[in-house]
């Protein structure tokens, strides 16, 4: 896991993506064009947390280092120190893996 340089603002997360698959179940070696993009990643680091009406700040369920499922389509791509990240808000994050 790389050290990242960036920090994410109030409940934003910043994830790196697991490679696309290269092949099928089968088998069957996938062109660049067909691969699906990925909807798994690794946490690489978190926010303080979402201001809440109070004053506080409201924990987050993820944390560096943690496996997400997050919408295929959700967050925002960039690219830190040459390396393609994705920048999420918590509520962007589906599910945690847990093994």
């Amino acid at each position: 896991m790389a050290k990242i340089k960036i920090r994410p603002l109030d409940d934003r997360v910043v994830v790196e993506p697991l490679e696309a698959e290269e092949t099928t179940a089968g088998g069957i070696v996938l062109p660049d064009t067909a691969k699906e993009k990925p909807q798994r990643g690794t946490v690489l680091a978190v926010g303080p947390g979402r201001l809440l009406e109070n004053g506080s700040r409201g924990d987050l369920s993820v944390a560096v280092g943690d496996e997400v499922i997050y919408g295929k389509y959700g967050g925002s791509d960039i690219e830190v120190d040459g390396n393609e990240v994705k920048v999420l808000r918590e509520s962007d994050i589906l599910a945690k893996v847990v093994s």
